[in-house]
């Protein structure tokens, strides 16, 4: 392989007394004329390698052919109205569509692809007003976390006039008139996509007026780098406060009574940062809260304002992980997860009177909640070969109805999935799913796609895609690793994969890929690596220590420089997961030990390597890839190729049109199977 070259320079920072050479840091300026030229050399080089992949233009059609059927999210009552996503196959974005009653007829309400020339306006649902007239909804370009808010009357789906800016991660909290939302100061021109996203505010928004006459409610200008996010009670009567310290679950919790002059401010109902609160509901002085604390499997207690530091179990902390509780018809829905797989129950408000929801097979749910006077509730249900489907809850007879089945254009039923467990380097039981054709012989050979993630409290669980039928098809077996950093077994899972721990988690997804060549499935040679974002990572340390171990690597949109990554946007938040080099010794040591972009060493015959980003991408600023493929570049000795593939006009993920998903997955598909040698 030729590769475009890629100039060094001279940069040096010292971190305690440890010299760290940057040759590089040129590429993070993403608006500078030679990284826009780099770019383009590099992605000639790459879309001329897959262009010469036979099966390439063959997996694009067959990934049209599979994606190609219905999709449809759980609808949101709003009054007599129901709202809800829904993609007819392969628009580029799917369209919110506005229901009067479960068996009216669907019109369209807000269709983003009418935005953007290019499918890249993505709209999303932010808040309902409590009288039910009104709904906030975002829209994002290009795939920024960027946002601007915009407001439709649900009845007669007029646009009204207002317009907020400069919002990234937040709902619309409604009360009266208004919404309240959280945001942050406009950007210096030119700095949009990389410039670091702090000082979060908390802003009221009324109706008919201009975001100029907006009203701060609440700042902490001594306090930089904290999220904050804002709910308000069903009955009106307080707004919510949460702080955080980043992308962690620890939170503060403060109320302001809304009944009271709003110049009295907030009080603390929980401070310390010591375990994560979330407020479920509020009765009559008595708040529902789901914590972590002293449980590290989640627990659902009551508290009050007088007594704040006293909690009631209302349902106790067990060995399965309490995932989420939400609220409709007076009664309480509690999801839990059992070896990363879910199970509803419903309660009264006592914690009594439990009663399973019958779901369709083992797999992923989620329940929309509702309101204390509502008589159904919907919940989806997903699995590797269960497409999502909607289902309606009966809250008296406790009986389940399908609201949405979609209708495929290939059958699921030849595809089976079984669930294995394998022991990490220090013997903690790793749970992997592996899905493949039925009756598949497993002849040690077999091309094979292992997914993880490990990270930040987020739980994998098993969801249906038709993007991995064509690999599959091709007789691939595709496997998720469940590994720690994640949320499947509760907090002390999540926090033996953060910080100094990290480690376990490449340990983790290391003995993975080593059973399934123990068992005979695969090995070396046919045997893919992937993961996005913190799994990009993932994959990019992985092959650092273990090159001899993947035949293909995938990192996608990754964090690779574990020294700067919190310099840009929102990376400040992952301090509490990650730790930050140049804050003490002991974090540079730990970080720089595994950061990806710092450990490819010269001469090494690294895997074939595909690193997917996106030049919008200002969640994991796209200088991590550039900087970690340059110098993958120059130190990989050896025949297999070191690409990466740059998307234009799409950010981390998020709304990315249809079109672009297809092409990307037939590329890394294309890429993966051409390399395994199918």
């Amino acid at each position: 392989m030729t590769y475009p070259t890629t100039r060094q320079d001279s940069v040096t920072d010292n971190y305690f007394g440890t010299a760290v050479a940057d040759p590089y840091r040129w590429l993070e300026n993403d608006t500078a004329a030679d990284v826009a030229d780099w770019v383009g050399r590099q992605n000639e080089v790459t879309f001329g390698y897959l262009s010469q992949i036979p099966m390439r233009n063959e997996l694009r059609q067959r990934l049209e052919e599979t994606y190609n059927y219905a999709k449809m999210s759980a609808p949101i009552k709003a009054g007599d109205y129901f709202l809800f996503y829904k993609n007819d196959g392969l628009q580029n974005q799917s369209v919110i569509y506005r229901q009067q009653g479960p068996d009216g007829e669907p019109t369209v309400f807000i269709d983003p692809n009418t935005l953007s020339a290019a499918g890249t306006a993505a709209v999303s649902l932010l808040g309902i007003s409590k009288d039910d007239r009104y709904v906030a909804y975002s829209l994002a370009e290009a795939g920024s976390d960027w946002q601007q808010i915009f407001v439709k009357e649900i009845a007669t789906g007029n646009q009204l006039p207002d317009l907020v800016k400069w919002v990234k991660f937040s709902g619309a909290a409604w009360h009266g008139n208004g919404f309240y939302y959280t945001r942050f100061p406009e950007p210096t021109q030119g700095t949009e996509l990389s410039a670091a996203s702090n000082k979060n505010m908390i802003y009221f928004h009324e109706l008919g007026t201009d975001q100029s006459q907006d009203r701060l409610v609440f700042e902490d200008p001594a306090t930089l780098n904290q999220y904050y996010r804002c709910a308000v009670t069903e009955d009106e009567n307080y707004l919510l406060l949460y702080k955080s310290e980043g992308a962690t679950v620890e939170t503060e919790v403060f109320l302001m009574d809304l009944r009271k002059n709003e110049d009295l401010g907030f009080q603390p109902l929980f401070t310390g940062f010591d375990a994560e609160y979330l407020i479920v509901d509020h009765r009559e002085g008595t708040f529902w809260v789901k914590t972590n604390k002293d449980a590290p499997t989640y627990r659902l207690v009551t508290t009050s304002l007088a007594k704040p530091g006293e909690l009631k179990d209302v349902l106790p902390a067990r060995k399965d992980v309490l995932e989420s509780v939400d609220i409709a018809g007076s009664k309480l829905f509690a999801q839990y997860m059992v070896d990363a797989t879910n199970r509803i129950y419903q309660y009264n408000y006592d914690g009594s009177g439990e009663r399973e929801i019958a779901l369709p097979g083992i797999g992923t749910s989620g329940v929309n909640g509702g309101e204390k006077a509502d008589k159904e509730v919907y919940y989806l249900f997903t699995g590797f070969t269960q497409p999502t489907s909607i289902y309606r809850y009966d809250i008296e007879k406790g009986t389940s109805t399908a609201f949405f089945e979609p209708e495929l254009p290939f059958d699921p039923s030849q595809f089976e999935t079984r669930q294995v467990f394998c022991s990490s380097k220090d013997g903690t039981k790793i749970p992997l799913f592996i899905v493949h054709k039925k009756g598949l012989k497993m002849d040690g050979e077999r091309p094979t796609y292992l997914y993880g993630y490990g990270g930040f409290n987020v739980s994998l669980t098993p969801s249906f895609s038709s993007l991995r039928i064509p690999f599959l098809e091709r007789d691939g077996v595709y496997v998720m690793a469940i590994l720690r950093g994640g949320g499947e077994y509760g907090e002390e899972w999540h926090a033996a994969g953060m910080l100094e721990k990290k480690q376990n988690v490449f340990d983790d997804f290391i003995a993975s890929a080593e059973f399934l060549i123990s068992e005979g499935i695969t090995d070396a040679q046919h045997l893919a690596c992937a993961g996005g974002s913190n799994g990009g990572l993932l994959v990019g340390a992985v092959i650092n220590q273990r090159p001899d171990l993947f035949r293909v690597a995938l990192p996608a949109v990754g964090v690779m420089d574990m020294l700067r990554y919190h310099l840009f946007t929102v990376g400040w938040g992952w301090v509490p997961e990650y730790g930050q080099a140049d804050r003490s010794k002991e974090e540079f040591d730990f970080l720089s030990a595994y950061s990806p972009v710092h450990n490819i060493r010269e001469g090494v015959n690294y895997p074939s390597v595909m690193v997917t980003t996106a030049d919008h991408d200002d969640r994991v600023v796209p200088a991590h890839s550039f900087k970690y493929i340059a110098t993958l570049q120059a130190r990989h000795k050896g025949p297999n190729p070191t690409l990466i593939r740059i998307e234009t006009n799409a950010g981390h993920g998020a709304g990315k049109p249809t079109g672009k998903i297809l092409d990307e997955y037939a590329d890394v598909w294309a890429f993966a199977l051409h390399e395994i040698g199918q």
